[in-house]
């Protein structure tokens, strides 16, 4: 029992210093977007959205590099976009007393290119398995060749969201000092690795004790721990009438995370000589089903009106819950889809 009361702790230390180190990060983020004059979309999509999601793509370099537990990382990954797009908008619906405008935009553009993000990534992964296989399954190595496709598909996204910022006539600001504001941000990138290292370590740990395997409390345990400076963000967003910019950091944070963390962790790993990088197809492609179908959700209910209402909310949180019980099922061996 020390033992887990060992990984408790060190869970939960994990998260405290992500949360306080990734919330000094969302503040200097936010400085540094009004300094440079970015438009709220862009803000939301690209700087709050790479700010928030540090702790996975720290997640996606670490577990591999110092644990050899890919898949954890794989996992954390895709259970932090399941509670991006589940939790966080119904969290930022619920604290406001009124329905969580979205804007055209938002649901056509930004949803379109995550959905190619989620394609991609599942290209990128069918690559793997195809052309570099592992035994007789469905196991392939992703080599840092095919983790640039989706680095590549990035740099579009990219660019796709500086015309934005070309035609955009930003307010003048003041007050604001640019070096103090990047001084924050990279304490805060420091901090948020230590945070980061204990999550990984506290989650393998769970997997040895429990005798299930560490990507289940990836997906649940360090999925939602990363995920808190993206709640935190988008519902300060909505609280302050900031819609736009609530919603595009949960969708600029998945695009980030599936095209820019995990590449990240294969090229590092393969980089510092790791051992080769594989994924399970068996477990990649149920995990990406369910992510697909929260973000259908999620897109279908915000198209009535452009907006969430707070009763869509409660649907996903409901997802999220049948999620959960999923996991709790396979890690009970219940069922088999995955493990």
């Amino acid at each position: 029992m020390w033992a887990l009361a060992w990984f408790v702790a060190l869970a939960l230390f994990g998260t405290a210093v992500v949360w306080r180190a990734s919330g000094w990060l969302e503040t200097s983020a936010d400085q540094l977007s009004a300094y440079y004059g970015l438009p709220a979309i862009v803000q939301g999509s690209i700087v709050v959205a790479i700010g928030s999601s540090f702790p996975e793509l720290m997640t996606a370099v670490l577990a591999p590099l110092l644990h050899g537990e890919f898949e954890l990382g794989v996992g954390a990954i895709i259970g932090s976009a399941i509670f991006n797009v589940l939790v966080i908008p119904a969290l930022a619906t619920i604290s406001t007393p009124g329905p969580l405008n979205a804007g055209r935009d938002l649901v056509y553009k930004e949803a379109q290119f995550y959905i190619i993000s989620v394609a991609v990534f599942l290209l990128m992964c069918s690559f793997a398995v195809i052309y570099y296989p592992v035994g007789n399954g469905f196991v392939g190595t992703i080599t840092p060749g095919l983790a640039l496709i989706p680095l590549g598909v990035y740099l579009l996204y990219v660019f796709i969201q500086y015309q934005d910022t070309a035609d955009h006539e930003a307010p003048t600001v003041s007050g604001i000092s640019a070096p103090r504001q990047w001084g924050f941000l990279l304490a805060s990138l420091a901090l948020i690795t230590v945070g980061v290292e204990a999550l990984v370590r506290a989650a393998i740990g769970f997997g040895e004790f429990f005798g299930t395997p560490s990507f289940i409390w990836g997906l649940t345990v360090v999925a939602a721990a990363t995920s808190i400076p993206d709640a935190f963000v988008s519902v300060t967003a909505a609280r302050n009438d900031r819609e736009v910019t609530s919603v595009a950091n949960v969708l600029g944070s998945n695009v980030f995370d599936l095209l820019v963390a995990i590449p990240a962790g294969v090229i590092v790993a393969g980089i510092a000589g790791a051992s080769a990088v594989t994924i399970d197809f068996v477990v990649a492609v149920p995990l990406a089903a369910y992510l697909v179908l929260a973000t259908i959700a999620l897109f279908t209910l915000m198209r009535t009106d452009f907006e969430l209402e707070h009763w869509e909310a409660w649907v996903l949180l409901g997802l999220y819950v049948a999620f959960l019980v999923w996991l709790a099922l396979e890690s009970l061996a219940l069922i088999d889809l995955l493990v």
